[in-house]
């Protein structure tokens, strides 16, 4: 299981096969990898959006997100979770947020991967500034699934 909170810009495609190959799942181990990949849209709530900053609770996010993968993985018998979210300033189309799940079939990591990304959405301590043309706001919610 790898959980991390990052301030620089990634590749999930290319995290997913990093992480794949660095000896942590064993070739023909598992039978499905199922990801969820969250980027900046250009609008919210009715309004552009031009940059988004996002803060969180150092150590205490990372703990929530841990805490969810590893319910996830007693759950749904996962082999294995990946949870990348970015921080600080992103801009429109950048990655924010990589959810993977590793099982043995499909059906288990499909269902992990959204009950994992539904409960960071809901649970992990993230703080969100947009800039818009009539300033910035702080986002008092997320939007639904």
């Amino acid at each position: 299981m790898k959980i991390e909170i990052r301030s620089e810009p990634y590749d999930p495609w290319l995290e997913i096969s990093l992480y794949q190959e660095s000896g942590g799942l064993t070739p023909g181990s598992f039978g499905a990898c199922s990801a969820f990949v969250g980027t900046m849209r250009d609008f919210n709530d009715g309004s552009a959006v031009s940059v988004m900053e996002l803060e969180h609770y150092e150590g205490m996010t990372e703990q929530q997100l841990s805490n969810l993968a590893q319910e996830a993985q007693a759950s749904y018998g996962l082999l294995d979770v990946l949870i990348l979210h970015r921080v600080g300033k992103i801009s429109p189309n950048d990655p924010i947020v990589l959810v993977v799940a590793w099982s043995a079939h499909r059906a288990a990591a499909f269902d992990a991967c959204r009950d994992m990304m539904e409960l960071l959405k809901s649970k992990a301590t993230f703080w969100k500034k947009e800039t818009r043309p009539d300033g910035h706001r702080w986002v008092s919610q997320n939007t639904s699934g």
